[in-house]
């Protein structure tokens, strides 16, 4: 396998207001994994907008968005999919011979995660969604296909929280070290607790499968 970028490298990248590891270890891993001539890289920037320019400009295959441009991403691309049009937010985009078509693979990561409160008798609880970014609506739409009855706490109703017993939250928001009741299940999206990087992993797997038509490794 040749280990050396050169002219004929694909570019992969992640746009977020403060670039994190998660993705660039994940995705390259996988590249990797296969021998592809492939690298990600992830970039703090600004503004999407100038971010999707880039990619125009530098031919960069595909790219990934987090907070706070999942739901602004989509005013800059070409073609939406039915699961980033009805959430309204996308947080994956492929560049296909400079049409950009946006994808949401939180959709795929918050049902698998569900799903299993699901089958553990879990349905019929409220579901308390924090936040109300790109990815609670992601997790919006997760639960109104799913049929749980879901409420949003924002920021101005914070104190909320502190109310809620025997139910599901999910944690949507940067916030970190959320304190709820001992009878709630509690899902946190923040990369370094356990469901975090779980929902990290799996979102990120749709999008190598996305990028490459390969089943991800790891």
């Amino acid at each position: 396998m040749n280990c050396w970028t050169n002219k004929d490298t694909e570019i992969y990248c992640s746009f977020a207001k403060t670039a994190g590891n998660t993705g660039c270890q994940l995705m390259n891993t996988a590249f990797y994994y296969y021998g592809m001539n492939k690298i990600y890289k992830s970039f703090s920037i600004d503004n999407i907008k100038e971010g999707v320019q880039a990619v125009k400009t530098l031919g960069i295959k595909g790219f990934a968005v987090t907070m706070p441009f999942k739901k602004e991403v989509l005013n800059f691309v070409d073609i939406i999919t039915k699961e980033a049009s009805e959430s309204g937010s996308a947080n994956t985009v492929l560049n296909c011979d400079g049409k950009l078509e946006a994808y949401n693979t939180d959709v795929y990561s918050t049902e698998i995660i569900l799903e299993e409160f699901e089958n553990n008798n879990y349905s019929s609880s409220m579901l308390y969604i924090l936040g109300d970014g790109g990815l609670a609506a992601a997790v919006k739409y997760s639960a109104n296909k799913m049929l749980f009855d879901y409420k949003i706490i924002t920021r101005d109703r914070w104190n909320q929280i502190d109310n809620i017993k025997e139910s599901i939250i999910f944690n949507c928001t940067p916030v970190k070290d959320i304190k709820v009741h001992s009878s709630n299940k509690y899902i946190d999206s923040i990369v370094g607790t356990q469901t975090g990087n779980r929902l990290a992993k799996l979102q990120a797997s749709k999008q190598f499968e996305l990028y490459t038509n390969r089943k991800f490794p790891l």
